[in-house]
């Protein structure tokens, strides 16, 4: 088969394309959103018609991977780490119902939080849940697990999860590309009330699972994954996790490394591996991406007075994505960090792109406040974020999906009247329509901004589930007609967007206001589109 030069995201796309996936699910995430925009663009999935709709949030695409994987059918549901909070409550209880055909969940974590609001560890998840994880340190063993992981899962009835972080996902390499796979026809579950979790017969899938994850250190498949390599200087025992084996390698070019290396890239680990490690040497040093999960359990299952090093002891920063610099740095090598950064690509401030429909919104907002104290404005995720930095300074809130909704109802529940939020056209649908239904059930004075730009904006212009349909959400959802205003944020507009913002924070009640003006980048692309489209008839 064909190599391709493909990013990490990439790589797993094609392989789920290749190992034969019916159905790929998804809500855009930096940086995990590339991955569906890649089967969405593919020739293959298009031919195969795979299912390839975004989906409205992430639980909504966990359950519908789920549902897939129920019909007998391999299905992939891609997020980026928080996004995996969302969809907890499916994906924990997915690997007490099992499943039926091959289901993976990609979990992309962003270690530094190059775009997003934490930073967050996605093999927590899987040791919770029960649930093997797969960690590739390249794009060729990333597009590998892919098959490995529909393999494990339809071999033990179990959902696997692919942890990546931002690095992988988003730095290219050449992989080499298998054969396709066929898909899998429809078939139902061979125990019909496996995925009925009534305490009877969750009590028992529970009983399983347990015994299933114990089993699976001693796979052949996940053993593969996990191998440790002979060094001659024994004074220093290095274990890898993931991607931070290639960060090794970078420092000991040829790969001639000289200590003995643990290369790790599936979990649960078979504790005899840390044993034999530890046997040759008194000191180890743990590189692992994110959290120190495996340092923490190591220092207290190894015992003889070894002398464990990494993030927990400052030898690595206990916070920040890792690099080659910092793993030089670790093992006493010299190192490139610190070296002056080319004026051209220091970082500068994100700004709204010249000619964008939030900028207006917060420009109208700012003097429709001007009789009221400040600090009342919650906002949420998205570019429309940006209206915190100035010259705008204009929201005070930014927390999870959905929540600029709900912190306005509590605002207003304490007394903070008027309480308005600023939220995105995506991120109301994705999680913000059951916070307005709150706001309804009590009439709270609240004013709901809702800056529709007709996109998934921040991650680069996807679909947006509400296009078209918010008058008519809020409409269903209780708001009283006459108190959904729409306007259009452009500067001729201005004193109009003030007007209708005042007179809704005066009601004593729930207000929307929709402003309704397409992003600037994808009117852009939309128009390219168009023109090339008349050139070519």
């Amino acid at each position: 088969m064909q190599k391709l030069l493909l990013l990490g995201d990439e790589a797993i796309a094609q392989a789920g394309i290749d190992a034969g996936m019916s159905g790929m699910y998804a809500y855009p995430g930096t940086p995990s959103t590339e991955i569906m925009e890649y089967v969405q663009s593919s020739k293959d999935a298009t031919e195969r018609d795979i299912h390839r709709e975004w989906s409205a949030n992430e639980k909504t695409s966990m359950e519908a991977a789920l549902g897939m994987s129920y019909a007998g059918k391999r299905a992939m549901v891609a997020m980026k780490h928080v996004g995996l909070n969302v969809a907890a409550d499916g994906f924990v209880n997915s690997a007490i119902t099992g499943v039926n055909g091959g289901l993976i969940v990609v979990a992309a974590d962003d270690p530094s939080m190059h775009s997003s609001q934490n930073e967050q560890d996605s093999r927590f998840y899987g040791k919770f849940s029960f649930i093997p994880v797969l960690e590739p340190t390249s794009q060729q063993e990333a597009y590998d697990m892919v098959f490995a992981g529909f393999e494990i899962s339809e071999r033990y009835k179990i959902p696997v999860m692919i942890r990546i972080t931002t690095r992988l996902a988003h730095s290219r390499s050449a992989v080499q590309r298998r054969a396709q796979i066929g898909e899998n026809s429809v078939s139902l579950p061979e125990d019909p009330r496996q995925f009925v979790l009534l305490p009877a017969i969750a009590r028992r899938r529970y009983h399983n699972l347990l015994g299933v994850y114990e089993s699976l250190p001693a796979d052949e498949i996940m053993k593969g994954y996990n191998r440790l390599i002979p060094g001659k200087d024994k004074k220093l025992g290095i274990i890898a996790f993931g991607l931070t084996y290639n960060y090794l390698l970078e420092n000991f070019p040829g790969d001639s490394i000289t200590y003995p290396v643990l290369k790790i890239g599936s979990y649960p680990v078979d504790s005899a591996l840390f044993d034999k490690i530890s046997e040759q040497c008194e000191t180890l040093l743990v590189l692992e991406e994110g959290y120190p999960i495996m340092e923490e359990l190591l220092k207290g299952v190894l015992s003889g007075g070894r002398t464990i090093k990494g993030r927990l002891d400052g030898t690595l920063p206990r916070e920040g994505e890792l690099n080659p610099n910092l793993v030089a740095e670790a093992l006493g090598m010299p190192s490139e960090r610190g070296a002056e950064v080319p004026p051209v690509v220091r970082m500068r401030p994100p700004s709204f792109c010249r000619g964008c429909g939030h900028s207006d919104v917060y420009i109208a907002l700012e003097e429709a406040l001007k009789e009221y104290t400040p600090g009342r404005v919650f906002s949420d995720i998205g570019c429309y974020t940006l209206g915190a930095l100035p010259p705008y300074n204009a929201i005070n809130s930014c927390v999870d999906m959905g929540a600029s909704v709900t912190m306005a109802v509590g605002a207003a529940d304490a007394g903070l009247i008027p309480s308005v939020c600023v939220v995105g056209d995506s991120t109301f649908t994705h999680s913000g329509m059951t916070g307005l239904l709150d706001a309804v059930v009590k009439d709270s004075p609240v004013t709901i901004i809702i800056s529709d730009n007709s996109t998934t904006g921040m991650t680069g212009g996807q679909k947006s589930h509400a296009t078209g349909r918010l008058e008519a959400i809020c409409e269903g959802l209780g708001v009283e007609k006459e108190h959904i205003r729409t306007v259009v944020p452009l500067k001729k507009n201005h004193e109009e967007m003030v007007k209708v913002m005042k007179e809704e924070f005066e009601y004593k009640g729930v207000s929307v206001i929709i402003a309704i003006r397409e992003c600037i980048q994808t009117a852009a692309r939309r128009k390219k589109d168009e023109m090339a489209r008349k050139k070519g008839k």
